[in-house]
């Protein structure tokens, strides 16, 4: 007897590119990024990367949602990301300050460019670290600073000071020791909070409410400085935590 059970309907097309659309909305966002730094338009070239992080966000968890992830789509979201998070922020730090090194010396001239590459390297180092741990690492935790974390802490630097009157030439040194910072901490071995935890209860604590709604509200107040507060707190934290837990396990190894 043939088996006359319908078959089972085709995914929606519409569903399975939504994603994907998100990404190369995303990929837009850092591509013209690119374009306003290089027309010295640095407050668009920042909010333009950040608009490709809200993108990154969302693509995949809709992709998980809708159950319409895919290898296509985890690695056309790594590209994507290597161009709106590793290629658009060193570019627009690189218009904004770093070429500014060239009157200083020959040899700080080349510096600033190879600075912008370095980070550009580093971004696609972390992206493939990153890819190869799916599934097998620590959700808690990423290792190395998130590549879409470091270009925030940079396009809010640049927003920043950009607001406040300041010449990317001025703060050329101060960028580039942050610009280098970021690139080496994305691939550091240092564990970052990911925020990915589920909770453990359907309670959450009433502090932590209290500050995101803090932070909201700063937010709206003033995004710039809030973002680069929040994006030098997160840098930090790495580094102190492992600080903190070297301490603790001498502490117990003394006792």
């Amino acid at each position: 007897m043939s088996d006359l059970s319908p078959a089972p309907a085709p995914r929606s097309r519409g569903i399975y590119l939504l994603p994907n659309l998100l990404t190369t909305g995303g990929l837009f966002s850092g591509f013209y990024a690119i374009l306003a730094a290089a027309d010295g338009r640095f407050e668009i070239a920042c909010i333009a990367v950040f608009v490709a992080g809200l993108f990154d966000s969302l693509d995949g968890r809709i992709a998980r949602y809708t159950g319409t992830s895919s290898e296509f789509g985890v690695q056309y979201d790594s590209l994507a990301d290597l161009v709106s998070f590793g290629m658009a922020p060193a570019l627009v730090m690189y218009h904004w300050a770093l070429v500014h090194l060239k009157g200083d010396a020959s040899v700080l001239g080349k510096v600033g460019w190879a600075a912008a590459f370095l980070y550009v390297a580093c971004a696609a180092l972390r992206l493939a670290r990153f890819n190869t741990q799916v599934g097998s690492a620590d959700k808690r935790w990423f290792i190395g600073l998130a590549s879409p974390a470091a270009a925030g802490l940079l396009m809010a630097f640049v927003w920043t000071f950009n607001d406040l009157g300041f010449s990317g030439n001025e703060l050329r040194h101060v960028a580039l020791v942050l610009t280098v910072c970021a690139a080496l901490a994305m691939v550091s071995r240092v564990r970052y909070y990911s925020f990915k935890a589920a909770p453990r209860s359907d309670r959450v604590p009433f502090l932590f409410m209290l500050l995101a709604v803090l932070v909201i509200v700063a937010l709206f107040i003033d995004p710039p400085k809030v973002l680069l507060a929040v994006g030098l707190a997160y840098l930090v934290s790495g580094p102190l935590g492992w600080l903190w837990q070297r301490r603790k396990r001498s502490g117990v190894g003394a006792e």
